[in-house]
């Protein structure tokens, strides 16, 4: 562990499974009090609590459409109150992880699958943040999931490399503003991980192949090797870095 974040509190968008899970774990084991956030499927943010409880760490689930900003305000009147109710109060560490991925080309999409990506993905993070502003003290982190697809060309994911591209540059003018905050605002871009959103793409060997020959390593990320980069990032070790993404790849396309 890289320094411990006992006392902190901390919110992680989208972490009913994935990476997001991964996260929460991550930080829960370092001592956080973590709020899970998820939109659908309840029954999988609470195993994460339960997995995060049953290893003896502190985690609460919160339900919201992160796409509608009335819903976010609602969240953290909520968050607000749960923290309060274990002695809590602030937030300092956020972590934007929810957000949905396509797959299709420009010949294919749509206004609405356009929309639906930037909202999920880009919107999201933008006013989460904002809303957390006013809460997240001096020497906080702000910390959002990019993807490699938004540092190499993905014709055949064209919006979502767009959506991704944008939480770059959205990182790097926060921490320039947030810099005298002495508050620390990073994104990490991995490249294929295990998730179950990867493994319809991993079940046919020719894609399986394909994408793990694009990795110096040879082979697609666990999720709690990107859980660890944020850990780092959360952690008193990670705090003179910022305005960065880092990619987490394992050497993709070297």
């Amino acid at each position: 562990m890289t320094g411990s974040l006992e006392g902190k509190t901390a919110l992680v968008t989208g972490a009913s499974g994935g990476i997001g899970r991964a996260i929460a774990r991550r930080l829960a084991g370092a001592g956080a009090t973590v709020a899970v956030h998820f939109n659908g499927g309840e029954d999988r943010a609470r195993e994460t609590v339960d997995l995060i409880e049953q290893a003896g760490g502190e985690a609460f689930i919160l339900q919201a459409d992160l796409m509608s900003v009335a819903s976010i305000d609602q969240l953290f009147d909520q968050l607000d109150s749960r923290f309060a109710e274990r002695g809590r109060s602030g937030l300092d560490i956020l972590v934007n992880n929810a957000g949905k991925g396509n797959g299709a080309p420009i010949a294919d999409t749509d206004e609405a699958l356009f929309d639906l990506i930037f909202a999920s993905n880009m919107k999201s993070a933008f006013f989460v943040t904002k809303a957390a502003l006013s809460r997240i003290p001096t020497g906080g982190r702000i910390i959002s999931l990019s993807s490699m697809v938004s540092v190499s060309a993905t014709p055949q994911g064209i919006v979502y490399s767009l959506a991704k591209a944008a939480v770059n540059s959205f990182t790097r003018s926060l921490a320039a503003e947030l810099g005298p905050r002495h508050i620390s605002v990073n994104a990490i871009a991995p490249g294929a991980t295990d998730t179950a959103l990867m493994a319809p793409i991993m079940a046919d060997p020719a894609m399986a192949s394909w994408i793990e020959q694009m990795t110096a390593m040879g082979r697609m990320a666990h999720p709690d090797e990107i859980a660890a980069v944020a850990l780092f990032l959360a952690s008193p070790d990670g705090g003179w870095i910022t305005g960065q993404t880092i990619q987490a790849s394992g050497g993709m396309k070297l």
